[in-house]
Order: structure tokens, then C-alpha cells, then sequence
């Protein structure tokens, strides 16, 4: 149902007369290319807002290396001898050419920051439980918060899909949930340090994927290795062999459909909000009466996609999870739990 509302409104706004946009860039209005693809892309400076004409602005740290290391301010790109293409990449500004790249854009500050965060808050509660005793005292606040939501994960979601085994898996599922949920709130969350669209770019959600492909493929039993290349089918099937061929692509399009679930729902939702608020600055030169309506419009279904936007980053945690812990007990074939669990779903 969400898919559906997300299509129907990327359509409409694609159906948006093309006389509104030009209008709109012609006395200067809103660029709604260059506003939505500027939010949810990755960039070497922090835009915070803007004042008046005045952009305030975070400059980041390019790390280069390109004939020695050079790491220099982006605001002194220029003085370097960089510059960025079309496509916002930093290029050597003579040949433009891409150097070697490890600069700290947007994103990776903002993964580093949502990691710190995750890290403060978990160490934080383990604090908390080594100084009390939970049989005397009840937790309060935010670990009152996290203790449900941590056994949920680990009884409920893990232990119910791996079964017996869970225990070996539970440390690295448990880390992508909260690792995935904290980066989907701290995006929809407009402010520094948030706003970032780390879980929206699929950079992020391949290394997510290829941990639980590792995951999967590493600790998988023999069992699961002769269905992939010698499974349970007619002997000319095997010799051909077409069904190991489809039993190997299995293996990739496994993790694969991860990444571009997460990545996919993730930039969706950012440029579903986003494009709700750019109506009202397109709509700006057509009148009081036409911007007055849009805004109203747009405000009310803003703020109902934000909240959306807020259930959404739970439930894209939960899948990924629940899909990974699957993924890992398919590898378990032997274990008559995790076939039942699977048979279930």
C-alpha cells in the first residue's frame, strides 16, 4: 500500500504542468531538480541553512590522494587545484580526472556521528544494568525505552526465526537493526546532525548487504552448500546444470534485494517530503490564491509523510533483519526449527 501511495505521488508530481516549472524557474523560483537531488545526494560541505542571500555552511575535509596525500578544507578546493563535475565529484581541475578519493562528504560525517550516537546509547544502558540490580529496581528513561525494543529483536525476531543457534548470529543482527534505526530517524530529522540520507544512499546499503551475505555464506553448513551445487532434483538437471546455475544466483540475489529494499524505500521517502515542500515555493509565482492551496496541501500531507516517514524507519529495520535472520537460517537446512520457521513465513 505505501509502495503504491509512493508511486502515485513521484507520478503526480512528474505530471506537474511543465508551464508551472518554467514559471517558476523563470522569476527565479524553486530548481525542483537541483532541490531534491541537492538534499538526498552526497555533497563536501554541510548546508545548515540559508540567510537571506547568505548560505551557512559546514565545509568538510577532502582527503586526495593524487601524486602524494593532500587533505585541504573544501572550502579551499579551488586553491588545490580541484574542482567538482556534473556529476558533484571532486576532479583534478587541469585534467579532470578523479583522483583517489577518501574525502569525509556529507554522509560519512553523518555515519559517523549516528555510529557515536548508537554507541553512547547502548554503552550507556549496559552502565546502567552493571550498577543496578534489575531485581530490585526498574529502569528508567531512555533504557526503559531501549529494554523492550532490545528483547523484541533478540526473542521475538531473532531467536524465533534462526532457532537453537541464534546466539552466534544475535550480536550482528541486533547491530544492523538499531545500526539501520538510527540512521532512519536521524534523517528524517531536519536539523545538524540530521537530515543526512545515509540509508538512502546505496553505497551504505551494499556494505549492509555483503555483511549479511558474509554472514550467510561463512557460517553456512554442508548441508547448505550440496543444495546450492548438488541439490535434491533429477540427475539431468544437476549435469547440465541448470539448477545449480539458479541455486548460485540465489546466493547474490539474496543480499542483493537488501540493499535495493533499504536504499529504495529510504530515498523514496526523503523525496516524497521533500518534493511536498517544494510544491509551495513552485506554486510561489502563481498567484495567492494557487500558493496559498498548495501550501496547505502540502503542509497536511508533510507532515502526515513524516510521520509515516518515522513508522517507516522501524519497519525497514525490522525487514532487513527479519530477511537477514532468514537468509541465515535457509543456511541451516539441518535445523528442523528454522525449517519450520521458514515454512511458516
Amino acid at each position: 500500500m505505501r509502495g503504491k501511495l509512493k508511486f502515485i505521488l513521484i507520478a503526480l508530481l512528474s505530471l506537474l504542468p511543465l508551464s508551472l516549472r518554467a514559471a517558476g524557474q523563470e522569476e527565479g523560483g524553486l530548481d525542483m531538480q537541483s532541490y531534491l537531488f541537492g538534499h538526498v545526494g552526497d555533497s563536501y560541505e554541510w548546508h545548515i541553512t540559508k540567510v537571506g542571500d547568505t548560505d551557512i555552511t559546514i565545509p568538510l575535509p577532502c582527503i586526495v590522494i593524487d601524486d602524494g596525500l593532500h587533505v585541504f578544507s573544501s572550502k579551499h578546493m579551488a586553491e588545490h587545484g580541484y574542482t567538482l563535475n556534473a556529476d558533484g565529484k571532486l576532479v583534478d581541475a587541469a585534467t579532470m580526472e578523479r583522483p583517489l578519493d577518501i574525502s569525509i562528504t556529507k554522509n560519512v560525517l553523518a555515519l559517523m556521528i549516528n555510529a557515536a550516537l548508537l554507541l553512547g546509547i547502548i554503552l550507556g544502558c549496559a552502565r546502567w544494568y552493571r550498577k543496578h540490580d534489575v531485581l530490585k529496581e526498574k529502569p528508567r528513561g531512555l533504557v526503559a525505552l531501549m529494554e523492550p525494543v532490545i528483547m523484541f529483536v533478540e526473542s521475538d525476531l531473532i531467536r524465533d526465526v534462526i532457532g537453537p543457534g541464534y546466539k552466534k548470529y544475535a550480536p550482528y543482527l541486533m547491530t544492523a537493526f538499531f545500526f539501520i534505526l538510527v540512521n532512519n530517524l536521524m534523517g528524517i530529522f531536519p536539523f545538524f546532525p540530521g537530515g543526512a540520507n545515509t540509508t538512502g544512499n546505496i553505497a551504505v546499503t551494499l556494505v549492509l548487504a555483503v555483511f549479511t551475505f558474509i554472514m550467510v555464506n561463512l557460517f553456512g553448513t554442508r548441508n547448505y552448500f550440496k543444495e546450492i551445487f548438488w541439490p535434491d532434483v533429477p540427475v539431468f538437471l544437476k549435469v547440465i546444470p541448470l539448477m545449480p546455475i539458479i541455486e548460485i544466483i540465489g546466493v547474490f540475489t539474496k543480499p542483493f534485494s537488501l540493499m535495493i529494499r533499504l536504499f529504495a524505500n529510504t530515498l523514496g521517502g526523503h523525496i516524497m517530503i521533500l518534493s511536498m515542500v517544494g510544491l509551495i515555493f513552485i506554486s510561489a509565482s502563481m498567484g495567492a490564491v494557487v500558493n496559498g492551496s498548495f501550501t496547505v496541501v502540502s503542509l497536511l500531507l508533510g507532515v502526515f509523510l513524516d510521520c509515516l516517514e518515522i513508522l517507516v524507519a522501524f519497519i525497514q529495520a525490522y525487514v532487513f533483519t527479519l530477511l537477514s535472520a532468514v537468509f541465515i537460517s535457509l543456511a541451516h537446512p539441518a535445523d528442523e526449527h528454522a525449517a519450520e520457521t521458514v515454512k511458516t513465513e
